[in-house]
């Protein structure tokens, strides 16, 4: 168990209405790396995203996408993940592909933004959603450590 005190933290919670504006603001911010777990990827939010994406790793911000094996999928989800997560490792972006029941939904940005809830980032289209996004790098590392992630992560200093 993760049980420890923890130090003061910041928590809000979005919906699908306000949860793009406060991300991409996120993301606008970052300095060094972005992890995102969404089990589906479609074009059209896909679409959306690519700017934003392209602007990080311009900057050099490491980006890091752990979604759904395409095979897991229906017939056309598979067409549009696997078309997205080509496009995203030929861009520079370290895809991580789960098998199995994958359907997490999180975001960390440098390892000092939480993003949790029930929100697919990187699918989303008209269903009613929530996220809690909770500032602390203390909240994000127990995260990284609860879900064993690190073992994904190509980067060896964090």
């Amino acid at each position: 168990m993760f049980f420890q005190k923890r130090k003061e933290f910041k928590s809000e919670l979005f919906d699908e209405k306000n949860f793009y504006s406060q991300f991409i603001k996120d993301l606008q911010e970052c300095k060094k790396e972005v992890i995102i777990e969404s089990p589906y990827i479609t074009s059209s939010r896909m679409e959306h995203l690519y700017p934003l994406l392209n602007d990080l790793l311009d900057r050099k911000v490491k980006i890091s996408i752990i979604t759904r094996d395409p095979i897991d999928h229906d017939e056309q989800i598979r067409y549009q993940a696997t078309n997205e997560i080509l496009f995203c490792t030929e861009m520079g972006v370290n895809v991580i592909l789960l098998k199995g029941n994958h359907h997490r939904k999180l975001v960390i940005i440098d390892r000092a933004i939480l993003w949790e809830g029930s929100l697919n980032v990187l699918s989303y289209t008209k269903s009613h959603e929530i996220m809690r996004r909770i500032e602390g790098e203390d909240w994000s590392n127990q995260m990284i450590r609860f879900l064993k992630l690190k073992r994904y992560l190509k980067r060896k200093n964090f």
